[in-house]
């Protein structure tokens, strides 16, 4: 039941209309390779988002552990900075801004820094906005392209947030914003206005909590907001997934594994002093 299909019909993993296993093309939508050799029954088991929510959300909790074991002694133990990793263990895991980009030559942290989180607080509360936005998203736009607009927002939020002067910074709420930003355009192509306008209003607010609650970094929101709702446009929802979408969300994914292990690997002990 969880393996391979070679004969048969299975779902089309764009439309859901039936489609040979071994079918090049979707006739209903148009779709490469809808059987995904013959995986796809497998893969809708993972669910609308084929498992992107839980990868993001046990990869940053095994992120923020080690951040935590890194460097014990420097955890924090009161108020907001409760169970807070060091900064030498933020550094050394990928956390991005000017200082590591710019200072230290560190570009590919505006990919790692979306799996670290600075407390207990910081990735709870980012950790259910992924939970709530994931599967929102995966149904508009599809599992593949959730991958791609969570990307990009991250790479456009740290990046804008670095060139800005943001010394330090790091979350998953870059990418959450980016998500809204694809919300709020889907809303607009498709006609589902309530789908966008509640997706503005809730950037909003948080964007508001932003500027009245200290070490937010509301630029890198800004940033990813406005990644998220350009790569959006260029998807575009009225259109279905391709196999193209499939191939760019996997290099995304290896991308963001890639980053957190360079960031590791090439630690300048210098800027830990």
């Amino acid at each position: 039941m969880l393996g391979r299909r070679t004969t048969g019909s299975v779902v089309c993993r764009s439309c859901g209309r039936l489609v040979g296993v071994s079918d090049e093309r979707c006739y209903s939508c148009g779709t490469w390779n809808p059987g995904l050799w013959g995986f796809a029954p497998l893969f809708q088991r993972l669910g609308q988002d084929l498992g992107f929510v839980q990868i993001v959300t046990w990869g940053c909790i095994a992120v923020y552990v080690l951040t935590l074991l890194y460097d014990p002694r420097g955890i924090g133990t009161s108020g907001m900075s409760i169970l807070a990793p060091s900064t030498p263990s933020l550094f050394v895991f990928g956390a991005s801004g000017a200082l590591p980009v710019f200072a230290y030559g560190r570009w590919w942290t505006v990919l790692s820094a979306a799996w670290l989180h600075g407390g207990i607080l910081h990735i709870l509360f980012n950790l259910l906005w992924v939970r709530q936005l994931g599967p929102v998203t995966a149904e508009v736009y599809g599992p593949s392209r959730l991958v791609i607009i969570y990307t990009v927002a991250a790479i456009t939020g740290f990046g804008l947030s670095s060139m800005l002067g943001t010394v330090l910074t790091l979350g998953a709420s870059a990418s959450l914003f980016g998500l809204f930003g694809a919300l709020v355009w889907a809303g607009h192509r498709t006609g589902h206005t309530e789908l966008g306008r509640q997706a503005l209003m809730y950037a909003v607010i948080i964007l508001i909590f932003g500027f009245l609650w200290p070490n937010i970094d509301n630029v890198a929101h800004i940033g990813g907001f406005i990644g998220g709702l350009a790569v959006a446009m260029l998807l575009d929802p009225l259109k279905h997934e391709t196999f193209g979408n499939l191939v760019a969300a996997l290099i995304c994914l290896l991308l963001s594994v890639l980053s957190i292990l360079a960031s590791v690997l090439f630690i300048l002990p210098s800027a830990l002093g």
